[in-house]
């Protein structure tokens, strides 16, 4: 048995002997620990055993020379070359650093492959943010069967040392974003030739943690309107996200322009389908994974040194048209870069009873920032169906790790979607400002007018 794997062993078999503890806060002496042998959000601080992975330092906290943001992200790692590359051919070699889903995909196109480089742990939050991290870290506790969390206000890590897979996955749900942002994600479908139609959209995300006036039981607040081609622009849609979704489920809206109306929209979770999405993508897809826990049974499996989508900043270039970056089958591969990381591996199984389409599925959390980067997709008769990629990079000018955008990889269908690019949209504003009225259901409808 290797490492990796008596490490989940272990923490399989105390999760089991102990699920009452497992929920219990953190004790003085684990707080005391971040910022030492920890890094304030709860990794390890030191290198792996063969120096792969480094050691963090700190993350990457200024711009590097030349950056100039009306230009998008400089890429501080423009000069590296691959180390190696892994192909179907030589995947064997590399098999412990590979998802499941990377091996289906190295299976299946020929021409698939993962240009890996030196590792760089990049990731690094505003002081106050890991002040608030550490404040929090020995009060804060799962509620309603991990539903929803206890004695929260604003902290982007309610656990650092994480005893079980849902607290694992609230790290994800609540990782620091910054307050609020507006964006432009485009999302493409892309059939099996190649061909594609960019979906574009405007989009508000005000954490309620970043509001003066939110509502009791608020994780965020969305507001997202397509803004092309014409068959589809003008629709819109309203989240309220609650933090605990089966005390309060979602509540969401949408305004549909040819009927003029706003219509309340119940439909908007789960495994629903993004209704741009010509099935590819459900809704709890969405940001790798989102929306209320309650259908799944979550394992902490363990943590485990792998290949993820790290340091994205060449995919992130300005100059990219969208044709150079999508092709048939998957992206272009000689874009994205991937690094050996250490991540949490959580396994969510359908509960007896739930519906779901899918039955099982593998999140890859990133141990820095808390950030999914990887997830495998079952169906219901245990076969490996999606797969799911985010491409991570550290936003240094803002100091988050917020993913520039995600790919979904239907291994059925042979077809995929890419949601989040903006090579060719205007850029991301940060640390915007806003109040409820802001994301009221009658903002909604003068938005559509």
């Amino acid at each position: 048995m290797n490492k990796n794997l008596l490490s989940a062993a272990i923490i399989g078999g105390l999760l089991s002997l102990t699920s009452h503890a497992a929920l219990a806060k953190m004790d003085a002496a684990d707080v005391a620990r971040l910022g030492k042998d920890l890094t304030p959000t709860g990794a390890e601080k030191a290198a792996s055993a063969d120096g792969k992975v480094p050691a963090w330092t700190g993350g990457l906290t200024t711009p590097p020379a030349g950056y100039d943001a009306s230009k998008g992200y400089t890429d501080p790692f423009a000069a590296e070359k691959p180390l190696y590359t892994v192909t179907s051919a030589n995947m064997a070699q590399y098999a412990d650093l590979l998802s499941p889903g990377y091996k289906a995909l190295l299976q299946k196109y020929p021409d698939y492959k993962l240009n890996v480089y030196p590792s760089h742990r990049t990731a690094a939050l505003p002081q106050a943010e890991y002040a608030e991290i550490a404040k929090e870290a020995s009060k804060v506790e799962l509620a309603n069967n991990g539903n929803g969390l206890l004695n929260y206000e604003k902290t982007s890590v309610p656990f650092p040392m994480p005893k079980t897979g849902i607290e694992a996955m609230y790290n994800h749900l609540v990782r620091f974003r910054v307050g609020g942002y507006q964006y432009f994600p485009t999302e493409m479908v892309v059939q099996a030739n190649g061909n594609f139609t960019p979906v574009r959209r405007e989009v508000e995300v005000m954490m309620a943690s970043a509001m003066g006036n939110p509502e009791p039981n608020r994780l965020y607040y969305y507001l997202g309107k397509v803004t092309s081609p014409e068959s589809v622009a003008g629709n819109l849609t309203l989240v309220h996200e609650p933090m605990d979704q089966t005390k309060e489920g979602r509540l969401a809206w949408v305004y549909n322009p040819g009927q003029r109306r706003v219509l309340r929209a119940p439909e908007i979770s789960y495994d629903s389908p993004v209704n741009t999405a010509d099935g590819l993508r459900t809704n709890d897809m969405v940001d790798m994974f989102n929306g209320a826990p309650d259908k799944y049974d979550w394992k902490l499996v363990g943590k485990k040194e792998m290949l993820v989508p790290y340091n994205t900043y060449k995919l992130a270039d300005r100059t990219l048209k969208y044709e150079q970056i999508i092709q048939p089958n998957h992206l272009n591969q000689d874009l994205v870069r991937y690094e050996p990381h250490r991540v949490w591996v959580v396994e969510a199984t359908l509960k007896p009873g739930e519906r779901h389409i899918y039955a099982k599925r593998t999140f890859y959390l990133d141990e820095d920032s808390w950030g999914i980067l990887g997830a495998d997709l079952y169906d219901g008769r245990g076969d490996l169906w999606r797969v799911q990629e985010a491409h991570s990079l550290q936003r240094y000018d803002v100091l988050s790790a917020i993913h520039i955008s995600d790919v979904s990889y239907d291994l059925q269908a042979r077809r995929y979607i890419t949601y989040g690019l903006e090579n060719e949209e205007k850029h991301t504003k940060f640390g915007i400002t806003a109040e409820l009225k802001d994301f009221s259901p009658a903002a909604l409808r003068r938005s559509g007018r």
